[in-house]
């Protein structure tokens, strides 16, 4: 039997593959309010749930499911479940930790409904889902405490224990691959990996394949926790990840540089999502999808690139528009690895 990673290897070699955009812009749209994010099941919670994006996927459902199908209608090959703070220690800001693990069952059954269906009607284009795994609200290497330096706000063996209930929940949802995304400190994506690798042994089940992405926070070209791009991809690199990448925080045109680094260091699989742009005074994207398709269609060109799409700010109008611009072009070939001493 061919594994989901075979799969994803062979259309990746083939052609470069399409991410979708982003799922808060279009949350965005529908303009929810407090009773709409509540729904029935929640309507007495006791604290506020306006803003818990990743509760509508037991609350509003068909919202979710809409917004995958706009972006699989767009070109999308592979879209994110909307999990991105789908752990106990980011869903404890709403009181609602014991919810994780349902919320990522619910999340992937939904994407995985949406992408099922559009690979029955093009079976030469399968679509795939991401277990979206976000960076969560905590992190290990920094202090939130300016005085104190060395307090940590949570143990390294608390996020890997929030990140395996996630695993677990995505993969029996009905996940095709685990997406580590928007790392800004690079130990809590190592407790991410940690926790992947000990379900899939505990499971006993075939590891899913795993993608990594970073952000870039500033022109520096590190992450917020200070770690330069190399440095970044060597100390994941032990996962054997199908692709390492970058998204968010930057546009495309200061992204660019960094992908090109990447491109050339690695020995995986290299993915973009930028953001439409940076945000203006108001927070707005204002970067058109044209514009974002450019700068990607230049990259694939270069040959920087495997995956590309959107992060904040894009819709599926920016999706459309990079599926079209990268659709004959070759993707980047993997580097050949020299088993040689020179």
């Amino acid at each position: 039997m061919e594994t989901i990673r075979k799969k994803l290897e062979d259309a990746l070699k083939k052609r470069i593959l399409v991410i979708d955009g982003a799922m808060g812009t279009m949350i965005q749209r529908h303009k929810l309010e407090e009773m709409d994010y509540r729904g029935q099941r929640f309507k007495d919670w006791p604290s506020d749930l306006k803003g818990n994006n990743d509760l509508l996927c037991l609350t509003q459902p068909a919202i979710i499911e809409d917004i995958h199908r706009q972006y699989l209608e767009a070109g999308a090959d592979i879209i994110e479940t909307n999990t991105f703070n789908s752990q106990r220690i980011s869903m404890a800001d709403y009181h609602m930790e014991d919810l994780a693990f349902e919320i990522n069952v619910a999340a992937a059954g939904i994407a995985k409904k949406a992408a099922d269906d559009f690979t029955a009607r093009n079976p030469d284009k399968p679509r795939f889902v991401a277990g979206a795994i976000g960076p969560m609200n905590k992190t290990l290497s920094l202090s939130p405490d300016v005085n104190n330096p060395g307090y940590r706000a949570v143990s390294f063996d608390e996020v890997a224990s929030a990140y395996y209930e996630q695993v677990k929940g995505l993969v029996e949802g009905g996940v095709d691959l685990l997406l580590i995304e928007t790392i800004f400190d690079t130990l809590n994506a190592k407790a991410a990996i940690y926790a992947i690798k000990k379900y899939f042994r505990d499971a006993q089940r075939p590891e899913l394949p795993i993608s990594i992405s970073g952000t870039i926070t500033d022109a520096s070209g590190r992450t917020l926790s200070g770690q330069t791009l190399e440095a970044f991809y060597v100390s994941v690199m032990h996962a054997r990840p199908l692709s390492v990448g970058l998204n968010c925080a930057l546009g495309a045109s200061e992204m660019r540089a960094h992908i090109e680094e990447l491109s050339e260091i690695a020995s995986c699989f290299i993915s973009a999502y930028p953001n439409a742009g940076l945000p203006n005074a108001m927070g707005e994207y204002d970067e058109q999808p044209e514009q974002t398709a450019h700068f990607l269609e230049e990259w694939a060109e270069k040959g920087f690139v495997n995956i590309v799409g959107g992060c904040c700010g894009t819709t599926p109008d920016h999706i459309r528009h990079i599926a079209e611009q990268v659709a004959v072009i070759q993707p980047r070939p993997l580097p050949v690895a020299s088993k040689e001493l020179v």
